[in-house]
């Protein structure tokens, strides 16, 4: 049938990643585990039971971490399409 969609790779040679893909990639892991931190040492509050020690807030700064990360993959990203526009534009 010609309606059917392909189950394979159209094209193995076609690479899409951008400069700072990885970092963006790498920011948002970062901030979700950072936000499941936060949960987990918010919850001992609000339940009225013992907080965890200091290390469990430590690890729920990685929210902002991964934040910052991200950004910074973003910024990466549109420095380099701004690079290749201007590039093209000179050789135009």
């Amino acid at each position: 049938m010609s309606g059917e969609t392909p189950t394979g790779p159209v094209s193995d040679s076609v690479d899409d990643s951008a400069p700072g893909d990885g970092l963006v990639k790498a920011g948002v892991v970062l901030f979700a585990v950072g936000a499941l931190a936060t949960l987990v040492t918010v919850a001992p509050l609000l339940l009225g039971t013992d907080p965890f020690p200091t290390v469990a807030y430590l690890v729920s700064m990685l929210m902002g971490v991964g934040f910052a990360v991200a950004a910074a993959g973003v910024l990466r990203s549109a420095a380099a399409q701004r690079r290749q526009a201007r590039g093209g534009r000179r050789t135009a």
